[in-house]
């Protein structure tokens, strides 16, 4: 059978723009995805505030199956290149960088790094070589840059909402959301706060766009 590619395709290191060669598909694989949330307690509340925090790294469970049996040869000639993508590179001095391809939208691809790897050998010829294997796969989402919905979130141009917790202070939440501590009095202003040293936590304030 011939290999099939465009599966995963390194982007940095000594074998930068390699595409990792698959005998087969997967039938399958698994997203993960999640957030961090912080509980603000407010005296009087049946139940605290919730405030987003961050996103947490997504990740992709896949199992690859290979079999050269009638082929004949060693199945680890495929598997190794696979599974070799944990190793540290010696012109990064770590592990590559990598894209998987298969199955995601060009627009918005899925970079990650090869978390973790279990290789299982299930058949072998007579003179003990494997020749079918399957290897569960885990792929870690590696930050490399904003995303679009991340970038449009940055913009100091439209109104956000900001619920304040224990330690805020205007100068604080300007910096974080317009870059420059010095813009706090449109905050001020826009949510008639007359002492910006003191923010009850828990309270909503409007973020109002800056030129």
């Amino acid at each position: 059978m011939k290999p099939k590619k465009g599966f995963i395709e390194i982007l940095n290191g000594k074998q930068i723009g390699k595409s990792i060669d698959i005998l087969y598909f997967p039938t399958e694989y698994s997203m993960e995805k999640g957030n961090t949330f912080t509980e603000i307690a407010v005296p009087g509340l049946e139940s605290p505030y919730l405030q987003y925090v961050r996103g947490n790294a997504g990740s992709i469970t896949l199992e690859v199956f290979y079999d050269t049996y009638e082929k004949g040869s060693d199945v680890r000639f495929y598997t190794d290149q696979l599974t070799d993508l944990m190793n540290i590179d010696p012109e990064i001095h770590a592990p590559p960088q990598l894209m998987f391809i298969w199955g995601i939208p060009s627009a918005e691809p899925f970079i990650c790094v090869m978390e973790r790897a279990t290789k299982r050998f299930t058949m072998f010829d007579s003179s003990g070589i494997p020749v079918r294997s399957k290897i569960n796969v885990t792929l870690k989402e590696f930050k490399m840059e904003l995303n679009t919905r991340e970038r449009s979130l940055q913009s100091p141009d439209k109104t956000k909402i900001y619920i304040t917790k224990q330690g805020d202070s205007l100068w604080a939440i300007a910096y974080k959301e317009y870059g420059d501590p010095l813009i706090w009095r449109p905050i001020a202003e826009k949510n008639k706060i007359n002492n910006p040293r003191y923010l009850q936590p828990g309270t909503e304030l409007i973020i109002p766009p800056v030129e």
